[in-house]
């Protein structure tokens, strides 16, 4: 059982920066792949970044290739994601998620409760 607590969302301007934290408790949490989604009001989920376990490989959607970076420290069962240039179709609830490595939303068992991310133009 692995248990995600997200943090670090907020308000911030367009072209600035937020780093999102995903704190993850359960002694498996370093097995895992871990994945970054986004819900947008009226939209379904969507894939913007995953990871594997050892940190050999990541993967990104097109819309944020080259903005945002994912990584993982699995000393502290933690994994962020540092969002530069923002731009307002970037807001969402950003979700992390740990599974398979994998894009889609099926092939992750545990979810955070997600943590709001405004960027205001």
């Amino acid at each position: 059982q692995v248990q995600l607590v997200e943090s670090g969302g907020g308000l911030v301007q367009a072209g600035g920066s937020l780093r999102l934290s995903c704190a993850g408790s359960g002694r498996s949490f370093s097995s895992y792949a871990m994945g970054w989604f986004r819900q947008a009001p009226g939209k379904e989920r969507e894939f913007v970044a995953t990871i594997r376990w050892s940190s050999t490989g990541t993967s990104y959607t097109d819309s944020v290739k080259g903005r945002f970076t994912i990584s993982r420290d699995n000393a502290k069962n933690t994994v962020y994601l540092q969002m530069n240039s923002l731009k307002p179709e970037d807001t969402a609830v950003y979700y992390c998620a740990a599974g398979t490595w994998s894009m889609y939303t099926r092939d992750y068992l545990y979810w955070g409760q997600g943590t709001q991310v405004t960027v205001s133009s």
